[in-house]
């Protein structure tokens, strides 16, 4: 099982990286107009809810993974915020 938490560890906020992908090619083309404001605002919703749920456990893995995806959804949602028409 320790392996494995290393692993997860890892492969965590690997899967998380998209956020930072969204967010980079907002913030460099300044536009934010074919992306889902409310999607990624759900998406904070549901990280925070599982960092929450890992801090609560005292789950390493779920609050590295998540906590960085919860970083990385609220750097998308600020550039939709800036960049893009927040509307549903």
């Amino acid at each position: 099982m320790n392996f494995y938490e290393k692993y997860m560890n890892i492969i965590g906020p690997i899967g998380n990286i998209m956020f930072y992908l969204q967010a980079y090619k907002i913030f460099t083309s300044k536009s934010a107009i074919a992306v889902s404001g409310p999607g990624f605002f759900i998406s904070v919703i549901g990280l925070s809810s599982w960092l929450f749920y890992g801090i609560l456990l005292k789950n390493r893995p779920l609050i590295i993974a998540n906590g960085f995806g919860v970083l990385g959804a609220i750097l998308t949602l600020s550039g939709i915020l800036i960049y893009g028409t927040f509307s549903l």
